[in-house]
């Protein structure tokens, strides 16, 4: 008979079309994690907690894990904010792309999130006050109105996860190193903005969390196998067509030098660190100086 904990996460990877195998995952890699985690909520309460991972490496779905056990095995009060729930509006970014550089209209990428706001809701965990966590709307590019935001009591413990959760800017940018960026920002304006934009307001909103847990991929091209797999998930549950490999290979352009900058430099200094096998799942559980 499966105990009270398996029986939540089994029902949670029900819901979310995912395989009952990582169930095997919850006895060595996340009860240690969670424990370890509650461990430090001692001397930080709230606990401001950041999961970094690039695209499709899962880190949404281990948010709500660590939410789902936190909860359950700790009472500890908790709930996720996705950085990209943090998204400008579609004009915000269209004003970037019009006064900045056409880039900008894609959203992702440091510049194009309210941070102002993030760290609002920052203000009101740490605080204890009761929080409302806004929503993005990806299928519409907008920004899902206030009344659909997630009301929240006061929290014990907010998640924030994003690809560059945690991001440091660059000392150096270097050339272009794939084809959007020499094609599309010779001039190096586009990433040059996302650079000052790490040096700015990012740093300070991403210094408040603590720790920094790291997904780290196994290669960048499994960031894009992996994109894949999230594009036909999202056309079963949407009916609508996903990108395509093409698109996806430029999509992914956009996120590809902070994304090799992060593995690169971001392993040796984060909290926890969860590096990732070829087969989409943790290998191994590192607690550095969390």
């Amino acid at each position: 008979m499966q105990s009270p904990l398996k029986q939540s996460l089994s029902a949670y990877l029900r819901q979310e079309g995912l395989p009952q195998s990582m169930l095997d995952l919850l006895q060595w890699c996340y009860l240690p994690l969670v424990d370890h985690i509650a461990t430090m909520h001692r001397s930080a309460h709230p606990m401001l907690l950041g999961i970094n991972g690039a695209q499709g490496s899962g880190k949404t779905t281990l948010a709500e894990i660590v939410c789902l056990l936190l909860n359950e095995r700790h009472g500890l009060y908790s709930a996720s904010l996705s950085l990209d729930d943090l998204y400008l509006t579609r004009a915000e970014r269209q004003t970037m792309a019009t006064e900045i550089h056409p880039l900008f209209i894609t959203r992702g990428v440091p510049g194009t999130h309210d941070i102002q706001l993030g760290n609002q809701i920052l203000d009101q965990v740490q605080a204890g006050e009761s929080v409302i966590l806004p929503r993005f709307k990806k299928l519409t590019d907008e920004r899902a109105p206030r009344e659909e935001w997630s009301q929240h009591k006061p929290l014990d413990v907010l998640i924030v996860e994003g690809w560059c959760v945690g991001c440091r800017p660059q000392d150096d940018l270097q050339p272009p190193i794939n084809q959007l960026e020499q094609k599309e920002d010779p001039d190096g304006i586009w990433r040059g903005h996302i650079n000052n934009s790490l040096q700015g307001e990012y740093t300070e909103f991403f210094s408040r969390l603590h720790p920094l847990v790291m997904l780290a991929v196994p290669s960048m091209q499994k960031i894009c196998e992996w994109r894949e797999l999230q594009e036909q998930k999202l056309q079963q549950q949407h009916g609508r067509r996903g990108m395509g490999e093409t698109e996806i290979e430029r999509f992914i352009m956009h996120y590809e030098r902070l994304t090799r900058w992060m593995l690169q430099e971001m392993p040796q200094r984060a909290g926890i660190l969860l590096p990732i096998g070829e087969d989409h799942a943790p290998t191994d559980i590192i607690f550095n100086h969390a």
